[in-house]
């Protein structure tokens, strides 16, 4: 099995990478970590062997390597993602991959003319709960959606802000709780209801008083005729997220571990005898793979190695900024917006600028 070089850059999620890449040691071999604070770079380094630092993105740009891992603020990801590409490099960018729709076309164009390829983050995909959801599915035991609800309740103050000045600024981390934190709960919804057609929104900012929103309310009609609602704080001392989809043949639910919603257990309770009995024999061939970071990491090997499509492509990234896009699109004109977002939308070069001058939102 060919292993891959990869560099980790940035070591406060990139912890989680790294442990992911060295939970696959057949698969990935890392061979350099990079953080601008040297301090810092020594520690993760030597806490997980690694034998090479950088402290600059050019050094490691100069090593020999089949991954680049992008672990850093946000408003750095399209900056750096498209000089790790024109480096020579494949990229993998935690989320969100860029600021703007016409950040994700760019890179996108880039891609095409480097030929290096760009793997965005969604770890949250690979979870056995979710992945018994599209299971079912896939064996034809759900029939149409019709309703769908997601609850991201987390907590976040001082000390989470403190830990670094970028949070909560529209320029360093492009939004608040929409953007950081129920980013990822909102590309499950999309991944099991499909294409969004319209989105209203409403947020605040009033529970820290931080540039960007900390709660907010999302109403979304999808191309199928589903329609789901999210809620999001980050001011809740019990902290969850819950997932859950009412089909015509099948319910689901998730449980409330607040950063794993694609995690076990997750229920498929049902009123009819019959029709539980159906759903459960559906699931008797399951087959889990492995979850989070390795769950991705796995299946990415296995496609940049033998072939295929990748587990996350860039037109899933795109499919989640042109969420975030209309739902501050929304938020800003107290309208519904509907999707597909043009690139004469005043939103589509981005929308923390904006969003940065309507104090009336936060």
């Amino acid at each position: 099995m060919r292993r891959l070089r990869v560099a980790v850059v940035g070591s406060g999620v990139g912890v989680g990478h790294i442990e992911a890449y060295l939970a696959l040691p057949e698969m990935y071999e890392i061979v350099a970590f990079c953080d601008i604070d040297a301090e810092r770079a020594s520690e993760v380094a030597g806490r997980f062997g690694i034998a090479a630092i950088d402290t600059s993105l050019d050094g490691t740009l100069a090593r020999d390597l089949d991954l680049v891992d992008l672990c850093t603020p946000s408003g750095l990801h399209f900056a750096q993602a498209a000089r790790v590409m024109r480096a020579g490099h494949d990229v993998i960018v935690e989320k969100p991959v860029a600021s703007s729709l016409a950040e994700v076309d760019e890179l996108a164009r880039i891609s095409t003319e480097t030929g290096r390829a760009i793997h965005p983050i969604f770890q949250y995909r690979f979870g056995h709960g979710i992945q018994k959801l599209h299971h079912l599915i896939a064996r034809g035991v759900a029939g149409p959606p019709s309703v769908a609800t997601a609850e991201t309740q987390w907590y976040r103050a001082d000390a989470y802000y403190g830990r670094a000045p970028w949070r909560g600024t529209w320029a360093g981390e492009l939004g608040g709780c929409f953007t950081t934190h129920a980013i990822h709960i909102h590309d499950l919804l999309c991944e099991v209801l499909g294409p969004v057609r319209s989105v209203h929104a409403r947020s605040s900012n009033r529970l820290n008083g931080n540039e960007t929103e900390d709660m907010g309310l999302v109403s979304l009609a999808f191309e199928n005729g589903a329609m789901a609602a999210s809620s999001v704080t980050l001011g809740s001392r019990d902290q969850m997220s819950r997932l859950r989809f009412c089909f015509r043949d099948l319910c689901a639910e998730s449980g409330r571990a607040p950063y794993n919603p694609g995690h076990e257990p997750w229920t498929f309770p049902h009123d009819d005898g019959e029709q539980a009995a159906r759903i459960e024999a559906a699931l008797a061939d399951f087959e889990p793979l492995p979850e989070r970071f390795v769950g991705q990491f796995h299946r990415m090997h296995k496609a940049i190695t033998e072939g295929g499509p990748p587990p996350v492509t860039l037109a899933d990234a795109r499919r989640s900024i042109e969420l975030l896009t209309a739902i501050y699109a929304s938020v800003n004109s107290g309208e519904t917006v509907r999707l597909p977002i043009s690139n004469d939308h005043p939103f589509y070069r981005g929308w923390a600028e904006i969003m940065g001058g309507d104090k009336s939102h936060g």
